[in-house]
């Protein structure tokens, strides 16, 4: 039978014929799992640390400006401009057209800018085009990433970029040509 259609044990007891049958020729069946989903959040907080608030950017939000938090931040809306905080969680719907820089950033949503942090996480759900610097980053099946992932062991929310040598030189005088 399909797990979801079994019958209870009390209504096999009531049926004579069902629970004699069952009951010699098949072993008990086992409870099917259950499924359990994965928490947002993968890194547990220490208890030490005390209650922390969350603060929550609606998803009927926007915002034109930069977005400072000193603790943790939740944005499921628009932001244009540049997010800071010690964990960034961007949202499914949210759009974010800047850098956000973290602890800990995960992201869902649609982020065109550059993401800096110890630990970044982009979920199945996310579309980052831009480059992440990072100590730790893990890209779940599904997540569309363009761009450039730079692990670096310095803090990447403070290390400064160095800028890539070009591959051409430019001349000191043009050449003169010939009338």
């Amino acid at each position: 039978m399909l797990p979801n259609f079994r019958r209870s044990e009390p209504e096999l007891s009531k049926s004579p014929t069902l629970a004699s049958a069952t009951s010699e020729t098949a072993a008990p069946t086992p409870p099917a799992p259950v499924f359990q989903p994965r928490p947002f959040l993968t890194v547990p907080r220490a208890a030490a640390e005390g209650p922390k608030s969350v603060s929550v950017m609606g998803a009927d939000l926007t915002i034109t400006g930069n977005l400072i938090c000193k603790g943790e931040v939740q944005v499921d809306g628009i932001v244009e401009g540049d997010i800071e905080g010690s964990n960034v969680v961007i949202g499914e719907e949210a759009t974010i057209t800047g850098s956000i820089t973290g602890d800990e950033v995960i992201v869902r949503g649609h982020v065109v800018g550059t993401v800096r942090g110890k630990r970044v996480m982009l979920q199945t759900t996310s579309q980052v085009e831009g480059d992440i610097f990072h100590q730790s980053l893990s890209i779940e099946q599904g997540a569309l990433f363009e761009g450039k992932s730079r692990r670096t062991k310095d803090d990447p929310r403070t290390a400064e970029i160095k800028a890539e040598p070009i591959g051409f030189v430019i001349p000191a005088q043009p050449p003169e040509l010939p009338n």
